[in-house]
């Protein structure tokens, strides 16, 4: 494979940057690498240059990237580009406050952006209870808006006991 810079020698350098589920590569020889400064003119050690690579990598058209410079959370205050540079959010309203940024973070970390993992014991009878009750009440609204009354009776009757049953031990 030749370098796609200045197609005459072969390319030792291969970067892959994968965005938006499209795989994007660039095969460059060691002198092209170089020049664009993605390595070290002489190996004395120097890392490698982030933000030359980081210039490589180009958002697909179609793909808007979030304004961040103006999010910050109400609050405790802590600013999007603060939470970029420790790595940590400071309260649990900045998932909220730094939403349109985040949203697109979680699915290029975990390639999705709602929980897939486990839960604990105690949580999952009543997140599944919590489920069921919303399906009934969706059912319940689509009964009432058909006018089938006596089906409504009775999706109303299992949302009573549902609420009213106990939590298992």
């Amino acid at each position: 494979m030749l370098c796609e810079s200045c197609g005459k020698q072969p390319a030792t350098v291969h970067l892959t940057d994968i965005v938006n589920k499209k795989k994007h590569e660039l095969h460059l020889c060691e002198e092209c690498a170089r020049k664009k400064e993605l390595i070290p003119a002489t190996s004395t050690g120097v890392p490698l240059n982030l933000e030359a690579l980081i210039s490589l990598i180009m958002v697909p058209a179609g793909v808007q990237e979030t304004d961040t410079s103006s999010l910050v959370c109400p609050t405790c205050g802590l600013s999007y580009a603060a939470f970029r540079a420790q790595g940590r959010l400071g309260c649990p309203d900045d998932y909220e406050a730094f939403r349109p940024a985040l949203l697109p973070l979680l699915e290029r970390i975990h390639r999705n952006v709602v929980h897939q993992g486990k839960t604990p014991r105690h949580a999952t009878w009543r997140e599944s209870r919590i489920a069921e009750l919303d399906q009934l009440r969706t059912e319940l609204a689509a009964a009432i808006a058909a006018e089938q009354f006596e089906e409504a009776a009775r999706i109303r009757d299992r949302i009573r006991h549902k609420e009213t049953a106990d939590e298992p031990r």
